[in-house]
C-alpha cells in the first residue's frame, strides 16, 4: 500500500487485516445539465453513439465525489476505505447527485 489512501470495493484486502473501523465516509456531487449539452445530445440520439459530453461530465463527477470521499477519511485517520460504492440520483429534472461511500478504516499487513 502507498502512503494515501487506498480505495477498494472489496470488504476484505488480501494480505491485510482492519486494525481499525473509522466509520462511513461519503463524497458528493449535484451537477446540473447544460443546454449547450443537451442540443448535442439530442442530435446523437438522432443518429447514435456515445454521448461524450455526458461522460465527460460524468467522470469529472465522480472524480470530485471521491476526492470529496477521501478527504474526510483523511481527517479520520484512514489508510483505506473499503465496500466503496457509487450510487446517483435525480434531484431536480436538470440535476444528478453522484455519491460515492465506504468504511474508512486502517489496514495493516496480515500476519
Amino acid at each position: 500500500m502507498s502512503h494515501d489512501i487506498e480505495l477498494y470495493t472489496l470488504e476484505e484486502v488480501p494480505g491485510y487485516k482492519v486494525e481499525k473501523v473509522l466509520g462511513l465516509v461519503r463524497g458528493n456531487t449535484v451537477r446540473a445539465r447544460h443546454v449547450g449539452r443537451d442540443i448535442l445530445a439530442g442530435l446523437r440520439n438522432i443518429v447514435g453513439g456515445e454521448v461524450s459530453e455526458y461522460t465527460k461530465l460524468m467522470a469529472e463527477s465522480r472524480e470530485q465525489a471521491i476526492d470529496r470521499l477521501l478527504d474526510e477519511a483523511r481527517l479520520l485517520g484512514a489508510n483505506a476505505v473499503i465496500g466503496t460504492r457509487f450510487t446517483t440520483s435525480m434531484v431536480a429534472s436538470s440535476a444528478a447527485e453522484l455519491l460515492v461511500f465506504g468504511t474508512a478504516v486502517v489496514l495493516s499487513k496480515a500476519d
